[in-house]
């Protein structure tokens, strides 16, 4: 097989990650339009990724959360996004690089995009660029509601809600 020196992958991935970047500067410079909502999932422990020590305490691998009613202070750079949001009624901000962006869901309009871990990890100097599988958009179903988890912390009726895609995932 030929080798890619134009590295189609990479170039898929960071236009994808663009995507990202334009919806979320959208939605901080104008609110979220009609129904839209966005569930975003992240590895917690991935550079740059900045979050209180009892968030991280809470979701030590990665965290999803939802960009809806109550969230405040959007900020996007060009490597990442800050945002205010409330967990158990305390005000917490996060700092998301897109890096360490796993997966991207608007299921309002049944659109979702998903990245491969090995993507979300920090890239190795431009010289030993690892082999990497092409992000891909994906039709999605919106979520159906899924019984608790018993396991899960308490939900309260004010804040964000962190919620888990596994229960969403086709088995």
């Amino acid at each position: 097989m030929a080798t890619d020196h134009i590295r189609y992958d990479v170039l898929a991935r960071d236009a994808l990650r663009g995507v990202l970047r334009r919806v979320l500067a959208d939605a901080a410079e104008h609110g979220l339009p009609g129904e839209h909502h966005f569930f975003i999932t992240f590895l917690s422990t991935a550079d740059g990724v900045k979050l209180s020590p009892r968030l991280l305490a809470q979701y030590p691998e990665e965290m999803t959360i939802i960009l809806q009613h109550q969230f405040w202070d959007l900020v996007v750079t060009e490597d990442r996004f800050e945002v205010g949001l409330s967990f158990g009624g305390i005000p917490e901000r996060l700092v998301v690089p897109f890096a360490a962006i796993k997966s991207f869901l608007d299921p309002s309009v049944q659109f979702g995009l998903q990245f491969e871990p090995s993507e979300t990890v920090a890239e190795a100097p431009a010289a030993k660029v690892p082999a990497v599988s092409a992000p891909s958009a994906l039709p999605v179903a919106a979520p159906e509601p899924a019984a608790e988890i018993e396991d899960e912390p308490a939900k309260t009726s004010e804040g964000a809600e962190v919620v888990r895609l596994d229960r969403f995932r086709k088995k």
